[in-house]
């Protein structure tokens, strides 16, 4: 029998402010976890040294401190702790957190927590009142900002899942001898899988001059650096050359408005050969802007970092690129993000 609205009323759980407490103290699970990827807790235990005693010896930390962030990692699921008062990893920390695991992500840190960011919400509420950061100069679009630096040598290894979804997508394997250009290559690895899976694809890419050397440092640990050609510069300024069968904008489009979109791809569009493809990967909403959770929340972050990026949908980009003279726009899903190809 299906209950009356009264009854359903009677049923459902009391609201209290639990939820509103956790939104603003999460700021200290940043700072937990912050601190335990720098004093390499999850490395030292992985090792064996998975008491107190033994890792505030290795991590050079006073012992309460070292028991109270272990005890509060354990309640946020990052570690389980024993009868004896040793500490494990979950699985998730082994894989993830564990310097020596081929997964670590942990780099991403210097990245997602530094300082640009922490000075760009901590301003937040100025954001919004302005619709754009309120950080100095540009934000993170500042000429050579050294933030970037932090994010190529921080972000690599998660982006290597999107980047094989890359190479499989648009048939690397099989392009034969090819040219490719990297727009934001940053760390370097989306041209680097590429030139990996084909061994004639010339990568060329595109990045600030103090971030180059560092997809340069990545591209010669993969062994393709006789083969990967360095573009210094603004994307919107330097010469691309013409020729292209592959152009990849990866995580780029989100940090401008959608006529400096069109500009930049009508400049792709014209250095592409005919037939060939652009590559986009972003962080792609539904048309409701509010669905799935991590996309949609996206466009926070360019509120808060850049004069006036956005999150786009689908039908934003099938627009932008068609204006930009490209014939028709395929979306696939990966993680994080969507890959859209677009067809010259």
């Amino acid at each position: 029998m299906t209950p009356t609205i009264n009854e359903a009323a009677e049923l459902a759980p009391a609201p209290t402010p639990e939820r509103i407490f956790q939104t603003l103290t999460a700021y200290q699970q940043t700072a937990a976890l912050k601190a335990a990827i720098e004093l390499d807790i999850f490395t030292t235990i992985a090792e064996g040294d998975d008491t107190t005693a033994k890792l505030a010896a290795r991590c050079q930390a006073a012992e309460r401190g070292v028991r109270i962030l272990c005890d509060y990692l354990t309640v946020s699921q990052f570690l389980g702790k024993r009868e004896d008062g040793s500490y494990s990893l979950t699985t998730e920390a082994e894989l993830f957190l564990n310097r020596k695991s081929p997964a670590y992500v942990g780099g991403i840190c210097a990245f997602l927590c530094g300082e640009h960011i922490n000075d760009a919400f901590g301003r937040f509420t100025e954001s919004v009142r302005q619709g754009g950061t309120v950080m100095a100069e540009q934000g993170s679009m500042t000429p050579e900002h050294p933030m970037w630096e932090d994010f190529a040598r921080g972000m690599a290894s998660i982006m290597r899942l999107p980047a094989g979804d890359i190479a499989e997508i648009v048939g690397a394997g099989d392009m034969g001898g090819c040219k490719i250009l990297d727009i934001a290559a940053g760390h370097g690895i989306f041209g680097i899988t590429l030139a990996q899976q084909n061994p004639q694809a010339e990568i060329h890419a595109v990045d600030w001059q103090n971030v180059l050397p560092i997809a340069q440092q990545n591209a010669e640990a993969a062994g393709v650096a006789a083969r990967y050609h360095l573009i210094p510069g603004s994307a919107f300024e330097v010469e691309f050359g013409d020729g292209y069968d592959l152009v990849l904008l990866t995580n780029f489009f989100h940090h401008f408005d959608q006529p400096t979109c069109e500009k930049l791809m009508r400049k792709v569009h014209a250095a592409l050969k005919d037939g060939g493809r652009a590559v986009t990967l972003e962080f792609v909403p539904n048309e409701d802007r509010v669905t799935p959770p991590a996309e949609a929340s996206f466009a926070l972050v360019m509120l808060g970092t850049t004069p006036a990026g956005d999150a786009y949908t689908f039908a934003e980009f099938d627009r932008m690129f068609h204006n930009s003279g490209f014939s028709r726009n395929e979306s696939h899903q990966t993680i994080p993000g969507h890959i859209i190809v677009s067809y010259k």
